[in-house]
Order: structure tokens, then C-alpha cells, then sequence
């Protein structure tokens, strides 16, 4: 899933499609907050500018993703239509210096190593951001019981949940006296 910079110097263009479509399983995502279930379709126009430097990504990146849900636990589906604009710069652009203000066109700039920008990081980083901050199956789900652990979205408990402040305990045993 690599992005070939080399091939633009050899034919001497500014641009390329990309209509590219990866299998689920090429895409890794540590500590699995989310899986890939669904092909990634990735259509954009690569561009680099004069000074063959900045490289630009602008197009649309389509697929699934699982995760699980923030209450029940079940996994549950998410599509990812997500639109690119992106701009890489050579990794040496990137000096390190103290800080800076960062100026709004600034924000979005990624930076690539060598001749190659990784696309597969391009599709994670995507799909990190459609993630929700709070992934729920449905605006309704039950959640678990936190006393049995059952679904309450498949089937009922009998447990009594009560919580009681624990900071409150003096006071309820001044009162049952």
C-alpha cells in the first residue's frame, strides 16, 4: 500500500490517479480499536508541485469498520466515506525547531520518508477519525448489568441494583440508631 514517488521523476508528471482497492486484511491496526471488514476503495489524485517537494492527496477513501460498542460490548459496523486533502512534505522539511505558530494551512501536513508515502497509514488514520468518541450500536442500547454481566438488549436480570455513597455510611448508621 505504498505510494511510489520515483515514478514522477522517471516520467516527468506533476500528477497521477490513484483508483486503488485494498483487501480488509491489508490494513493493521495495533491495540485493535477497530477492524477493517470491507475492501478499502481509495480514488484521489496525487499531485506534486514544481519543486517536486510537497505532495498533494485529494480524493475519497470508502470502506467498513467494526468496532465494538461502548456499552454492550457487541460489535457493530461503521462505513467510512471519508473525503481527502492532504499535503506531504519530506521528512527533512520537518527541522524540529522550538516552537512555532502553526498557521491554519499548516494543520493537515503529514510527512513521508524517502520516495514513498505509505497509504496504509492514510486509511488508518481516516478510520481513526470517523471513529465516535463513544461507539453505541444503537442511540437505545441497555448496556450490561454490571452486577451478572447479561446484555440487557437480549435478555432480562433479576439483580437489584442499589448504590449507596459510601461517603453517606455515617450518617445511615446515626439515623438507624
Amino acid at each position: 500500500m505504498l505510494l511510489d514517488l520515483t515514478r514522477w521523476r522517471r516520467s516527468g508528471d506533476n500528477s497521477e490517479v490513484l483508483d486503488q482497492r485494498f483487501d480488509a486484511s491489508a490494513v493493521k491496526v495495533a491495540d485493535d480499536d477497530f477492524r477493517v471488514v470491507a475492501p478499502v476503495v481509495f480514488h484521489a489524485v496525487a499531485s506534486r508541485d514544481a519543486g517536486k517537494l510537497k505532495v498533494t492527496l485529494k480524493g475519497r477513501l470508502t470502506t467498513t469498520i467494526e468496532v465494538d460498542c461502548g456499552r454492550c460490548l457487541d460489535p457493530f459496523q461503521v462505513p467510512v466515506n471519508a473525503a481527502l486533502d492532504l499535503i506531504f512534505l519530506p521528512a527533512s522539511a520537518n527541522t524540529g525547531e522550538a516552537e512555532q505558530e502553526v498557521a491554519d494551512d499548516e494543520l493537515g501536513v503529514s510527512f513521508y520518508e524517502g520516495d514513498t508515502i505509505d497509504l496504509g497509514d492514510v486509511v488508518r488514520e481516516q478510520c481513526y477519525l470517523i471513529l465516535p468518541m463513544k461507539p453505541l450500536c444503537r442511540e437505545d442500547c441497555q448496556g450490561l448489568c454490571p452486577n451478572c454481566g447479561v446484555n440487557h438488549n437480549r435478555e432480562t436480570c433479576e439483580c437489584q441494583v442499589e448504590w449507596v455513597d459510601p461517603r453517606l455510611e455515617p450518617l445511615k448508621k446515626l439515623r438507624d440508631r
